[in-house]
């Protein structure tokens, strides 16, 4: 591949903002809103230690976004893929890990740092 990944962007699958944070809230307890993102970075409310201790050592910066936060590049290459990590080269922007991927790793910071480090190690070696 030769692209250096520049950056990395976690695509929530819920909007930002007050409004967005209580819509997710509500349809996570009604049942019908699920996103693997928010369960492998949050707790109930607030951003688990694990997460902030793992992407504070990670060697490429890292930014969580809502869905109303994307760029019209990041809306067009995660639309109706979230959540999911999206990895930006210089030239591409493509998506490194896929809701799938998310969803097994079960919430656990580790199972993503484990599967985030494989797939950051093929696409340096590819």
């Amino acid at each position: 591949m030769g692209d250096v990944i520049k950056k990395l962007y976690g695509i929530y699958h819920a909007d930002g903002g007050l409004v967005g944070e209580l819509a997710y809230i509500f349809g996570k307890y009604a049942g019908n809103v699920h996103c693997s993102l928010c369960d492998i970075t949050h707790n109930k409310i607030t951003m688990k230690k694990e997460w902030k201790s793992f992407s504070k050592e990670l060697p490429i910066p890292f930014d969580l976004l809502h869905l109303n936060e994307r760029s019209e590049d990041l809306i067009s290459e995660s639309d109706n893929h979230t959540p999911c990590v999206l990895a930006q080269t210089e030239n591409k922007t493509f998506i490194l890990l896929s809701p799938e991927e998310l969803e097994n790793c079960n919430k656990s910071v580790n199972e993503f740092k484990s599967i985030l480090e494989n797939k950051l190690k093929l696409h340096s070696d590819g």
